[in-house]
């Protein structure tokens, strides 16, 4: 097995919610592979499924959603020799087989996965901080459950909050006493803490200002070219420019392109990667037209067709995966280069 194989494979992930009325399409068949030392950003307008994504890997959704696919996790590169060992459930002595985890039961997940091989930055910090330890208890009692010991944890704690633009002294107060950005970096520490191979990132740069922003995404940048990798969920395009590899533009519940961060931004094929980028203040500053279509009620084929000034009846059918030069795109009409050279004001 190669640097090259991924790290995580996610194929034909499908999440639905159940209510009494409906039924919310909240992801549709997502395919999306990470490959170690590889940050892969997913963009997208709020409510396309995006935060859905990554609570799907790790089992945190509620008891209403249906989850079907897979996401296979190689093991011989998740964490330690004893947790590859426990996730295949022997001794580690036989070839190490990729774990499924939307297959993995929740006992499992939660003693072996979520944060020892799988770490989460959650989106809102503020729920996910026990309210009646400090931060710095919180940190320390993270790093010692990995193998720090009682004595160098207080200094390993210090030495996080550094890196993730905290103030050490901070560390000493409640969550309730911290601000919602410093919320954010103590959550972002607390998933860095075990040294996850594998770091899931969903809108880490809430409550930051411009700085932060920069100093989170080059922490998030350093992680992965020391050879982790990171799935980064935002809905800043200017941060998947600045750090991503590949992007992978999500519109209800689909994700309709993925290509090389610098292809995508320069000569994007699907019309809504093009329009999310005309919204940019240093691009057309341009709002995309319309609205996106309720996850209840998506249309049979393209669900931005109603959007799109290039629809034809040919979008009332689902569009599959093509490939371009750049990379892959769904969309029965999709930019040529020269297209959009033609846009661009000279």
């Amino acid at each position: 097995m190669t640097t090259t194989d991924p790290l995580l494979a996610v194929a034909g992930l499908t999440v639905r919610f159940r209510l009494p009325d409906a039924v919310v399409h909240a992801v549709t068949d997502l395919h999306l592979d990470i490959r170690p030392g590889e940050l892969v950003a997913v963009v997208g307008e709020s409510g396309c499924g995006k935060s859905v994504l990554a609570h799907a890997l790790l089992g945190l959704l509620p008891r209403n959603a249906t989850v079907t696919g897979r996401a296979l996790l190689r093991t011989d590169s998740a964490g330690s020799r004893t947790d590859s060992a426990r996730l295949r459930g022997g001794d580690g002595a036989a070839q190490s087989a990729p774990v499924d985890l939307l297959a993995c039961p929740p006992r499992q997940l939660a003693r072996q996965v979520r944060g020892r091989v799988v770490g989460l930055v959650p989106q809102s910090p503020a729920t996910s901080l026990t309210p009646v330890r400090t931060g710095r208890r919180l940190l320390e009692e993270t790093l010692r459950a990995h193998g720090h010991t009682r004595a160098d944890a207080p200094a390993a704690a210090d030495r996080l909050a550094v890196d993730v633009g905290l103030d050490p002294a901070d560390l000493d107060r409640y969550p309730h006493e911290l601000s919602g950005g410093m919320a954010q970096r103590l959550a972002t520490a607390l998933a860095l803490a075990p040294d996850p191979p594998l770091l899931l990132a969903d809108e880490p740069t809430t409550g930051l200002d411009r700085p932060l922003v920069d100093h989170t995404l080059d922490l998030l940048r350093r992680r992965c070219d020391a050879g982790a990798a990171v799935l980064l969920i935002t809905h800043d395009l200017a941060a998947a420019q600045r750090v991503a590899d590949t992007v992978a533009v999500m519109y209800a519940s689909r994700i309709v392109e993925h290509a090389p961060t610098e292809a995508l931004f320069e000569a994007p094929g699907h019309p809504y990667s093009a329009a999310l980028l005309d919204a940019l203040p240093q691009r057309a500053f341009r709002p995309v037209p319309g609205h996106p279509p309720m996850l209840t009620d998506l249309p049979a084929g393209c669900a931005f067709a109603a959007r799109c000034d290039r629809a034809t009846p040919t979008c009332r059918v689902q569009p599959a995966f093509t490939g371009t030069r750049s990379g892959q795109v769904a969309c029965h009409h999709p930019l040529e280069r020269a297209e959009l050279c033609a846009e661009v004001p000279a």
